[in-house]
């Protein structure tokens, strides 16, 4: 891969001050007191959240405390999306502190999955890579390498150690270089004014006449409404870790370097801020 490694660790190291609120209808023997974090934006809520958990636990009662989950302004949290996808999807023009509320009963089972341990993020961590490796390789890499080199990908995401995980998941982006791109690009496209949960399809990175393709062309394709055409207001914003890409910026580059751990490019559609 091209290797950019300050962006690699620009992406790993983004971090999301976010203030966690205990929901007012939960039952406590004394007041609860917010609690900041710094969330990184690679990771998945229910796999850094330890400390809030403890936090809270401190003025509940053991028989009032059910599965822990989250919410943002009355829309649950999908833990399994990453920290940085749900920010750009539903918090991204909002005031610093991220404002989440923590819940410890009435789950909702319509919402969200149930993550019972971190092994539970792990599998769904896994999964997820061999899709995108299924797409990018034809699933060849992922079942050349040994049952350690997939821990070794994982424990680097749990515990926060960028060499950890690049060291294993720098095999993941390489490609032949005369094919000038991976088989297929692992994206993911997300609206925030949608119930459908993403977009996700078949797209090559490069034409049939060796051209790269752009993020702009992926957006023409697949959500053309994202696309200003001149002469137009801007109608959505198009938020890729916290940022918006030029949209002349290679789809093979942004795969290799804004990817998530789990290997795939997820991009957020958000309306425009009304000013």
């Amino acid at each position: 891969m091209a290797d950019d490694k300050d962006v690699l660790r620009d992406v790993w190291f983004g971090r999301i001050p976010t203030c966690f609120t205990l929901n007012q209808d939960e039952v406590t023997e004394r007041e609860a007191e917010a609690y900041y974090l710094l969330l990184p934006r690679v990771s998945y809520l229910t796999l850094v959240t330890d400390k809030v958990k403890k936090h809270f636990l401190k003025v509940m009662r053991a028989e009032d405390v059910e599965e822990m989950w989250f919410e943002y302004e009355g829309t649950p949290l999908k833990w399994h999306y990453p920290i940085g996808v749900l920010f750009d999807l539903h918090a991204s023009n909002s005031i610093l502190p991220w404002s989440i509320t923590v819940h410890f009963k009435n789950f909702p089972d319509q919402d969200l999955l149930h993550c019972p341990s971190s092994s539970v993020i792990e599998a769904h961590f896994m999964s997820s890579i061999k899709e995108a490796d299924a797409l990018k390789h034809k699933s060849q890499v992922v079942n050349d390498m040994q049952k350690k080199d997939h821990k070794q990908l994982w424990m680097g995401l749990q515990n926060d150690k960028f060499d950890q995980f690049w060291a294993m998941n720098r095999k993941l982006m390489e490609y032949p270089t005369e094919e000038g791109g991976f088989r297929y690009i692992p994206f993911r496209i997300y609206q925030a004014m949608s119930d459908r949960p993403f977009i996700q399809k078949l797209f090559r990175p490069v034409s049939p006449e060796g051209n790269a393709y752009t993020l702009g062309d992926l957006l023409k394709e697949m959500y053309p409404a994202a696309i200003t055409n001149d002469g137009e207001q801007k109608r959505y914003q198009v938020v890729i870790h916290g940022i918006e890409p030029l949209l002349e910026t290679p789809l093979q580059w942004l795969s290799e370097h804004l990817s998530h751990p789990d290997n795939f490019l997820h991009i957020c559609v958000v309306p425009t801020p009304s000013d």
